[in-house]
C-alpha cells in the first residue's frame, strides 16, 4: 500500500503567472530583445534573472539575520568547487521548477532545451570541487551560517577534446557570455603582497618588530555566487576572488612603442586566477600554483577579518568564537602562517596569545594518503614569494620541535618524522604536517581512511595530540543527486514514501519493503531502462555510436589516476574482447563500458590510458565479430552536467581503486543512490556501503588493506602473475603490437611497461583475476531480472548514511560548534 506523501516541498513564492511575466520583463529590459526574436540562450538568460530576483532576496534576508544574530560561522577554503549548473538546482530548492516549466511552455519554450544552455562553472576537476559543492549545499539547506571561499577562475581545468584517440587540452571559457548567477562586490576588494624583503625592526621594551615589504602587490576582486538551500529559507554566499593588476596602465611606454610591456604587469597579474592546477612541472608552474593558493587565502582571511571587526572592531578575544575555518586538503595550508602574519605583525598581538586564536580557528580535512598528494613547497621558493612567512613557518617549526622533545626527549628521528621542514637536498615545508599542527581538529573522510590516517600516516601526531584525529564521513546532496538529475526515479519514489525523503535521505530505508514487490521492480527498471535511453542517446550525439539500452551499462566515471585503476578495467574490457574472439559463441550478456575522466596535462601516463581506451574502442566498436557483445563509449570533457546524465543510467559502478588509496570517493554514493550495483574494492567508503547495502547486494574482490601491505613487504613481482596467468600475458603482449593502433607498433606500451617494469605500484595484475571473477558473477547476476531488481533497489533504499546532510550534521557536533540560524521573512 502506497504511503501517503507528505508534502514538505515549498510552496511557490510565485504563481505560473507572476513568473511568465517576470520572464518576459527579462526578456524586454535586460537583455533588449523579444518572444519572437528570442533564441534558447535568451530565454535561459531571461528565465535565470526571473528565479534570480528570488535568489537575491533570500540572499538579502540571510546576510541581515546572521549580522543581526552576530552569529558563529564556518569559512569553507577549498581550492575547487564543481558547482554544476544552478538553474534547476535554484529553481527546484524555491519549489518553482513546475511553475516556470508551464510559465515557458505558455511562452512556447520546452524548459529542458533552455536548461541545455548553461555551461558548467568551470571551478573544479573531481571529488574534492563536488564534495565542496555538496557541503555548502547542505549547510544552506541546514541553515547554518557558512561562506566557502575559492578562486574565480577565468578557464578552469580545461576543456578535453579527443583527438585520434588522444586527450587535447582546451580552454573552458565558461564565462565567454556571462555569468547570470555571479555578483561582482568590489567594495570589498582586498590587496595581496608578494615577492620583497622582510625588515627587522625594534619597538618599545626592544620587542623586534618585523616589516614585510612587498616587490609586488595585486587585487583581489571579489565575485559572489549565492547558494540557495532546499526550501529557499537559506541563501548563503561562495565568494571567489579573481585577480587584477593593482597597478595603473603605463601610457609612457606604451607611447614609446612598448604595446606589450605596457600591459605586462596586468598580464601577470590576471595569470594567477587564470586556470586550475598549472602545471608544476616547470618551475614556473610550481611558483604560479603556490601564489594563486596563497592570493586567495590572503583575500579571503581579510575577508573574514573585515567582517569581524564590523562587529567587533579590534577585540581579538571573540574571534574564534566567531571563526572557524575549514581548510579542505592542503592547498588552503598557507593561511596557518598567513593568519599569524596578520595577527602578530598587523594587530601586534604576542605570539602566545596569536597561537592560541590561530590553532582555535583551523580545522583540516586530509583527503588522501599518496604522498605525492601530500603537497610540499620548497622553502626557497616560499622565501622568494613569501619571505616572511618562511620565517613564520620556521618559528612555528621551532616551538613546535621544543614540544616533540618534551614528549620524546631527545629523539632525532622522531623530530626529523614530526618536522614542518623535511632536510635533504633541499628543504622542502610540508603542508600536511603545518596543517595538523596549526588545526584543532584533522579529520579524515571514510571511517577506513582515517584509521589509516591514524595508523601509516600520522601516528605521531595521534599519540602527541590525543583525539585531534578523528572521521567524518564523506557525503552527497540528495538534492542534486537523485532528485535534481533523476526525476523519473524521484517521482516513483515520492508515491511509494512520500517527498520528504530529500531532506531526511534515512526515509530512503522505506523502500526496502518494496524491493521484492515485482510490481514496484517492473516500475524501478522501467525507469532504469529511461534513463538509458536519454544516455544512449548522448552517446549517439558524442561518438556516433549505438549502444543497446538492453545491455548492462558498466560505468567508471572519475579523475583518470593510476591508483583508481581505469587500466584494471581497460585490461578486462580486452581479455572478453579476446574471448570473443577465440570463441564466437563465448557466453555473456551484452555491455557497455561506459568512461568519463580527466587526466592532468602533465600526467603522461594517464594519458597514454585514455589513448589506449579510445584506440580499443575504435576497434572493438568496429569488430563485427564481437556481434555488439562489447561497446565502450569514452565521453569527452566529463563535468558535472554529464555526471547527471551518466549516473541516473548506470547499472554497475566501478569503485576498483587500489585497497588504501581512494580516500572516500562520492561517485560511489551518486551511482548506488540512483540504483547502482557496486563492484568494487575494499577501499575508502565502499567498506561503509557494503556495510549498508550488505554483502548479497555488492561485488566485492581484491586484496584488502593488510593483504596490499603485505605482498608489499614480502616482495610484490609482478612478472610472476604475467607468466602464470596466459591471459594477463597475451593481453599485456597485445599493447605492444599495432593491432590496435594500426601501423604504430608500441603506441599502447606504455601501459605494459607501468604494470612490469616499473613495478605495478597499484597492483594491477595482483587483482586481475579476483576483478573478471567478480565480472562473471555480475553478468550471471544480471541475467536474473528480479534478483538485479531487488539488488538495485536496495542500494537506493540504503544510501541514507552518505547524505552530505549528515556529513555536515557530523562536523557540527565534532569540529565546528555550529548553531542554525532562522531567517527572518
Amino acid at each position: 500500500m502506497n504511503a501517503k506523501a507528505t508534502k514538505t516541498q515549498p510552496s511557490p513564492a510565485i504563481d505560473k503567472a507572476a513568473f511568465k511575466s517576470a520572464v518576459i520583463k527579462h526578456l524586454h529590459c535586460t537583455l533588449g530583445t523579444d518572444e519572437n526574436k528570442a533564441n534558447n540562450h535568451a530565454w535561459w538568460k531571461a528565465t535565470c534573472a526571473a528565479i534570480q530576483e528570488q535568489v537575491l532576496e533570500g540572499l538579502r534576508k540571510t546576510q541581515k539575520s546572521h549580522y543581526l544574530n552576530d552569529t558563529r560561522a564556518v569559512h569553507y577554503f577549498s581550492a575547487e568547487f564543481l558547482m554544476g549548473r544552478l538553474l534547476s538546482n535554484n529553481l527546484q530548492n524555491f519549489g518553482l521548477f513546475d511553475v516556470a516549466s508551464g510559465a515557458l511552455k505558455e511562452l512556447g519554450v520546452e524548459i529542458s532545451d533552455i536548461l541545455e544552455e548553461e555551461p558548467d562553472m568551470a571551478l573544479g576537476n573531481g571529488g574534492l570541487g563536488r564534495l565542496a559543492a555538496c557541503f555548502i549545499d547542505s549547510l544552506a539547506t541546514m541553515e547554518l551560517p557558512a561562506i566557502g571561499y575559492g578562486i574565480h577562475y577565468e578557464n578552469g581545468l580545461f576543456r578535453q577534446e579527443i583527438k585520434s584517440g588522444a586527450q587535447i587540452e582546451r580552454p573552458d571559457s565558461w564565462r565567454d557570455y556571462g555569468n547570470p548567477w555571479e555578483i561582482c562586490r568590489p567594495e570589498s576588494i582586498q590587496e595581496v603582497s608578494l615577492y620583497g624583503y622582510v625588515e627587522t625592526k625594534y619597538g618599545e621594551n626592544g620587542r623586534v618588530l618585523k616589516e614585510w615589504h612587498p616587490g609586488s602587490i595585486v587585487k583581489g576582486v571579489p565575485w559572489d555566487i549565492p547558494v540557495v538551500g532546499y526550501e529557499g529559507k537559506t541563501v548563503n554566499v561562495l565568494r571567489l576572488w579573481q585577480s587584477e593588476s593593482s597597478g595603473y596602465f603605463n601610457w609612457d611606454v606604451f607611447n614609446a612603442g612598448g604595446y606589450v610591456d605596457a600591459q605586462r604587469e596586468n598580464v601577470q597579474a590576471e595569470t594567477i586566477s587564470k586556470v586550475l592546477y598549472p602545471n608544476d612541472e616547470t618551475e614556473a608552474g610550481k611558483e604560479l600554483r603556490l601564489i594563486q593558493q596563497y592570493f586567495f587565502c590572503s583575500c579571503s582571511l581579510k575577508d573574514i577579518i573585515r567582517r569581524y571587526k564590523r562587529a567587533h572592531g579590534d577585540d581579538w578575544s571573540r574571534f574564534a568564537d566567531q571563526v572557524v575555518i575549514q581548510l579542505n586538503d592542503t592547498h588552503p595550508a598557507i593561511s596557518v602562517p598567513e593568519l599569524m602574519r596578520i595577527l602578530v605583525d598587523r594587530a601586534e598581538l604576542g605570539w602566545d596569545e596569536a597561537w592560541g586564536i590561530c590553532t582555535k580557528v583551523f580545522a583540516y580535512t586530509n583527503h588522501t594518503l599518496l604522498p605525492e598528494a601530500l603537497e610540499k613547497w620548497p622553502a626557497r621558493m616560499i622565501e622568494k614569494i613569501l619571505p616572511r612567512h618562511l620565517e613564520i613557518i620556521y618559528e612555528i617549526n621551532h616551538r613546535f620541535m621544543a614540544e616533540v622533545d618534551k614528549k620524546w626527549p631527545g629523539d632525532n628521528a622522531m623530530k626529523a618524522k614530526l618536522s614542518i621542514i623535511e632536510e635533504g637536498n633541499e628543504k622542502m615545508v610540508r603542508m600536511g604536517h603545518l596543517s595538523v599542527i596549526g588545526s584543532f581538529a584533522v579529520n579524515g573522510v571514510a571511517e577506513m581512511h582515517s584509521r589509516l590516517v591514524k595508523s601509516s600516516l600520522f601516528p605521531e601526531f595521534d599519540e602527541l595530540y590525543p583525539g585531534k584525529l578523528t572521521n567524518v564521513t564523506n557525503g552527497i546532496t540528495p538534492r542534486r543527486w537523485l532528485k535534481a538529475c533523476n526525476p523519473a526515479l524521484s517521482k516513483l519514489i515520492d508515491k511509494k514514501i512520500g517527498d520528504d525523503w530529500p531532506r531526511d535521505l534515512d526515509k530512503l530505508q522505506g523502500l526496502t519493503k518494496f524491493a521484492t514487490n515485482k510490481t514496484f521492480q517492473k516500475q524501478f527498471m522501467k525507469v532504469k531502462l529511461e534513463n538509458k535511453e536519454l544516455l544512449a542517446d548522448e552517446i549517439r550525439k558524442s561518438l556516433d555510436l549505438e549502444v543497446d539500452v538492453n545491455a548492462i551499462f558498466d560505468v567508471q566515471i572519475k579523475r583518470l589516476h593510476e591508483y583508481k585503476r581505469q587500466h584494471l578495467a581497460l585490461l578486462h574490457i580486452m581479455a572478453l574482447y579476446r574471448r570473443i574472439l577465440e570463441n564466437p559463441d563465448y557466453d555473456m550478456h551484452p555491455r557497455v563500458f561506459v568512461f568519463g575522466a580527466k587526466a592532468a596535462p602533465g600526467y603522461k601516463l594517464a594519458k597514454d590510458i585514455i589513448y589506449a581506451i579510445n584506440k580499443v574502442a575504435d576497434k572493438v566498436n568496429n569488430d563485427p565479430r564481437v556481434n555488439n557483445k562489447i561497446k565502450i563509449a569514452f565521453l569527452p570533457n566529463y563535468r558535472v552536467s554529464l555526471a547527471e546524465k551518466m549516473i541516473p543510467a548506470a547499472d554497475v559502478s566501478e569503485q576498483i581503486s587500489t585497497a588504501g588509496k581512494e580516500a572516500s570517493g562520492t561517485g560511489n554514493m551518486k551511482l548506488a543512490l540512483n540504483g547502482a550495483v557496486t563492484i568494487g574494492t575494499l577501499d575508502g567508503a565502499n567498506v561503509e556501503i557494503a556495510e549498508e547495502v550488505g554483502d548479497d547486494n555488492i561485488f566485492i574482490f581484491g586484496l584488502t588493506v593488510e593483504e596490499v601491505n603485505e605482498l608489499k613487504a614480502t616482495g610484490y613481482n609482478p612478472h610472476d602473475y604475467y607468466y602464470k596467468d596466459p591471459e594477463i600475458k597475451a593481453v599485456l603482449d597485445w599493447l605492444e603490437t599495432d593491432y590496435f593502433t594500426p601501423g604504430k607498433p608500441g603506441a599502447l606500451v606504455s601501459i605494459k611497461q607501468s604494470l612490469l617494469d616499473n613495478g605495478d605500484p597499484y597492483m594491477v595484475l595482483a587483482d586481475f583475476r579476483a576483478y573478471s571473477d567478480a565480472q562473471i558473477a555480475v553478468d550471471a547476476a544480471y541475467r536474473d531480472k528480479e534478483r538485479w531488481a531487488e539488488m538495485a533497489i536496495i542500494n537506493t533504499a540504503k544510501m541514507g548514511k552518505f547524505t552530505s546532510d549528515r556529513s555536515i550534521r557530523d562536523y557540527v557536533d565534532r569540529v565546528w560548534k555550529l548553531s542554525s540560524c532562522k531567517i527572518e521573512s
